[in-house]
């Protein structure tokens, strides 16, 4: 038993700040929460957080973890007018090398990096078209090592090899389900089911998946209209609009994850919102891409915050998602993106059999634990206000997953710098690869 004494206890939905509060925390849950709790607990071991800010983990709700040796990528890349050129000259090559080894040390490093920034879950998206069988769980030893919770599944499409890549690529998510169901070290890891984009999905890919959902029990997360030409693709080839179309296959429900849905029809959200299914918003990858802006934000009753790949940082992440909202001229104010950031631990609360996101008795151990010394008054009030304007990752000093410290005061608790020199070795021969093919 493990007791947190003199916190700052900080919680998102409803906004709270609470001063000099204990948290007790037995296994891998919160047991008691409250002011002088050690009498109560004698045999509880205690650590003086020192007015530190504990707060639920951080979740990212869309994230790439294979692409986390492109950092600074050094390969030839054609020009990239659009999004599409974007995706075929850079991460359909990308993800066309990636081997055994890179993408080992690319979701080991990222898993690091997630928790070394604040996060204690990462909602994970892969693709791998040379390595599709074993992949997810050579990324769940990188998740499990780290000690970070999350999910992930492989990026179902018939981009690369038509109806046998389809079918290998469900494949993968069925095995990889299975596995975290039945392994014992599964209990930080669980899964969706893949797939890319509507546009790289025939219909009988659609059917697969739906197989694989009646098989498996897990969700759908998708991207869906990140460009208008998933759109136009949707209606040319299917006279629908594509969130209707995976409505028509059965496969939107409450854990599905829509990633960036910028170019959806009104109808498309409000179907969306009756199905229970959350939209992941992507701020800064969606700046990145100029694939455009989100202005239908405040139109949905489930939203989270992801980085589609772009780290894990969540702080950044919420401060990039209020000022464009803002500079787009938006209705929401920084509690709407406080909100979403909450909004991951529903995420993992429909897929875990646990509670997520309070510090609260029977709620999952998940905690941040920051240094924030601010120059005005910290209150439930105007707690969203310091995220936006003054929070950031820097202050992170400590990270709890499942009642297990996994960063403690800055540090890991195993040596991180071999790991690293060889990520950068297995970066270096990723882009000789990239920059060989045709």
């Amino acid at each position: 038993m493990l007791l947190l004494r003199n916190c700052t206890a900080v919680q998102f939905e409803p906004c709270r700040v609470e001063q000099d509060i204990d948290i007790v925390i037995e296994g891998e849950k919160i047991v008691d929460t409250g002011s002088n709790l050690a009498a109560r607990y004698p045999q509880a071991e205690i650590k003086d957080m020192r007015h530190r800010l504990v707060m639920p983990g951080l979740v990212c709700a869309h994230n790439h973890f294979y692409s986390g040796l492109s950092r600074g990528i050094l390969a030839p890349i054609a020009p990239c007018p659009d999004f599409i050129s974007t995706l075929k000259n850079l991460w359909w090559r990308l993800d066309r090398v990636l081997d055994e080894e890179s993408l080992y040390y690319s979701g080991l490093i990222c898993s690091l990096e997630a928790i070394k920034h604040g996060c204690t879950a990462v909602i994970d998206h892969h693709a791998s078209p040379n390595l599709i069988k074993g992949s997810l769980a050579t990324l769940h030893r990188g998740f499990v090592e780290a000690g970070l919770r999350g999910m992930t599944c492989f990026e179902t499409t018939d981009r690369n090899g038509g109806l046998k890549e389809l079918e290998a690529g469900v494949e993968e998510n069925i095995a990889f389900a299975q596995l975290v169901k039945n392994n014992p070290r599964g209990g930080l890891v669980r899964a969706h089911l893949g797939a890319h984009a509507p546009f790289t999905l025939p219909d009988a890919g659609l059917d697969m998946l739906k197989e694989a959902q009646r098989q498996t029990g897990c969700g759908l997360h998708i991207h869906v209209a990140e460009d208008r030409y998933d759109v136009s693709h949707s209606h040319h080839h299917y006279g629908l609009d594509p969130i209707k179309r995976l409505d028509k296959f059965g496969l939107l429900d409450e854990k599905t994850v829509i990633a960036h849905a910028l170019w959806l029809q009104p109808d498309e959200i409000s179907l969306l919102n009756q199905r229970g299914a959350c939209l992941a918003h992507n701020a800064r990858s969606n700046m990145n891409n100029n694939v455009g802006y989100n202005a239908h934000l405040p139109d949905y009753t489930l939203a989270a915050l992801g980085t589609d790949g772009i780290g894990a940082d969540m702080f950044e992440e919420l401060k990039f998602a209020w000022f464009k909202h803002r500079d787009a001229g938006g209705p929401l104010w920084p509690d709407s993106f406080l909100r979403m950031l909450y909004n991951g631990n529903v995420i993992l609360e429909r897929n875990f059999d646990a509670k997520f996101g309070r510090l609260e008795a029977n709620y999952m151990a998940d905690l941040t634990i920051c240094d924030y010394v601010s120059p005005t008054p910290l209150l439930s009030d105007n707690l969203a206000g310091h995220l936006a304007f003054g929070m950031d990752s820097s202050s992170v000093n400590s990270v709890m997953v499942a009642g297990k410290m996994v960063y403690e005061n800055r540090t890991f608790p195993f040596d991180v710098e071999p790991l690293y020199t060889s990520a950068r070795k297995a970066a270096g021969e990723l882009w000789k690869r990239m920059a060989a093919l045709d």
